[in-house]
């Protein structure tokens, strides 16, 4: 993989994984979803590594939807105790890689406690150099749209803005991401094919990536594989390349 990257390889600047088959890798070991979820959560700071080795910019991992508070309520108590457990565990290795981290979603329905370590996480890297890792925690992209557009609707009101002038632009200055690199890489595990309400936006012309690993078990060679199949892609953006 490094011999490829060297010479031919492309290295995607922003990549978003959606962490799905954590309770079914789980299962099929006959041990509880909970588990899934806490190797889940240990994996990415695998792939997070890996990536920053590898030259990616920024990795947008989808850990927690808004969809998600429908789970079962003790399972859903046992992800909201992830962010303490994530700092606790990671901050020396990122320390160490130059990570940024930053979160992106909700904070109306995250408790004070949750709020203050995910603040305290983003304060303590806001300086650091190297890759992004942007946590979409509580994240809906429905959601995220619909607030963008509810601060441009001020904004008329405001009259800082007319209507006949609003332009993509405007929608994404107001969204999580936009001080990220544009999304090039949409990567799902587990086998399910669709994107679940994330990133819906930012995907438009992102190169989609399915494959059948549970996303505990997913390594950098399965990374290294997505990689590879993107720079098999024809990125024309809606146009013609010029021959």
């Amino acid at each position: 993989m490094k011999k490829q990257k060297s010479m031919t390889l492309t290295i995607p600047k922003h990549i978003a994984i959606i962490l799905d088959g954590n309770g079914r890798w789980a299962k099929k070991r006959h041990l509880p979803r909970t588990y899934g979820h806490q190797v889940g959560v240990e994996n990415i700071r695998k792939i997070t590594i890996a990536a920053s080795d590898l030259g990616v910019k920024a990795l947008s991992v989808y850990a927690f939807s808004t969809e998600n508070w429908k789970r079962p309520q003790a399972e859903v108590d046992f992800l909201m105790k992830l962010p303490e457990e994530f700092e606790k565990k990671f901050k020396d290795d990122f320390n160490e890689k130059d990570v940024k981290v930053m979160f992106s979603g909700r904070k109306t329905h995250l408790s004070p406690k949750n709020l203050e370590i995910l603040e305290r996480i983003t304060k303590n890297t806001k300086d650091k150099k190297g890759i992004i890792l942007n946590i979409c925690f509580d994240y809906g992209s429905q959601i995220e749209i619909t607030e963008s557009v509810k601060i441009i609707a001020q904004d008329i009101l405001d009259k800082k803005i007319k209507p006949e002038d609003i332009e993509p632009k405007h929608i994404e200055q107001n969204l999580y991401t936009k001080d990220l690199p544009k999304l090039d890489m949409l990567i799902r595990p587990s086998g399910e094919v669709r994107l679940s309400n994330f990133l819906l936006w930012q995907a438009a012309y992102a190169e989609l990536y399915f494959c059948k690993t549970y996303w505990p078990a997913f390594s950098k060679k399965d990374l290294e594989k997505a990689i590879i199949d993107f720079n098999k892609r024809d990125r024309r953006y809606g146009g013609l390349k010029k021959k």
